[in-house]
């Protein structure tokens, strides 16, 4: 049964032009544009333009996947009333759960070998066995981190256009205060403030410093943790207090 909802899943996904766009396209282009306006330069820690942006197209690809696939997906399911019919089909409410969930981690993964391809064909990164496993290892474990925080957040929505602005707008706002186009270090201070509460700009330099095997446990990784975990645990809250009032 599982499997038969996955392949429905993964189907429906990529009929979706609107998800196809800011998941699968928009970042893959958008690291080869950038790359070659400004491929040559190098960037915080020493390191080359592939080895700063190629973890952060990754994640870029993973948020829009989770938000847009997974989260905005359960506004849409409640707007349209499939939740209701959901929960009087014959399908277990967790396996369409488990399935949404499998098929948010495939498809970010694609997104994860895609990029990592495009570093190595076009910007010549080598790939070490060691730094691929440790950095994919961190990369599912972001996933995790940001289906709760998509769950939580699209849990507060009840129509589907209200979300889709939502959503829009946010991945613009993450786009440019995440550290995934222009450094945030040369923008105006206001951005440089907002940044620094935004979540996914901790995710970003942390999984930078894993992909590159430069983590080091200092003052700013503790505080890139702790702002992480912070929505995280609070994600949780709204999903428990979610459920208790539904």
């Amino acid at each position: 049964m599982l499997a038969t909802q996955l392949k429905y899943d993964l189907i429906m996904f990529s009929r979706e032009l609107f998800y196809l766009i800011f998941s699968i396209v928009v970042p893959p282009v958008t690291y080869v544009f950038l790359g070659h306006m400004v491929g040559e330069n190098t960037f915080a820690g020493g390191l080359s333009y592939a080895q700063t942006y190629t973890p952060s197209f990754i994640l870029l690809i993973t948020f829009s996947v989770v938000f847009f696939a997974f989260g905005f997906d359960q506004v849409m399911n409640r707007s349209t009333g499939v939740e209701k019919r959901i929960s009087i089909s014959p399908v277990p409410v967790r396996t369409l759960l488990l399935s949404n969930i499998i098929k948010s981690i495939i498809i970010t993964s694609f997104g994860f070998l895609l990029i990592n391809m495009i570093g190595v064909f076009v910007f010549e990164i080598n790939l070490e066995p060691l730094m691929f496993l440790g950095s994919y290892g961190f990369f599912i474990l972001l996933n995790a981190v940001l289906l709760v925080i998509s769950s939580a957040i699209y849990s507060l929505f009840k129509e589907m256009k209200t979300a889709l602005i939502f959503s829009i707008l946010i991945f613009q706002v993450v786009m440019f205060t995440g550290d995934f186009s222009i450094p945030v270090s040369q923008m105006p201070d206001f951005i440089q403030i907002v940044a620094k509460a935004n979540p996914m700009y901790h995710m970003n330099h942390l999984f930078i410093d894993v992909w590159n095997q430069q983590l080091v446990f200092d003052g700013q990784t503790y505080i890139s943790i702790a702002i992480v975990l912070a929505v995280f645990i609070a994600s949780l809250v709204i999903i428990r207090l979610n459920r208790k009032t539904a």
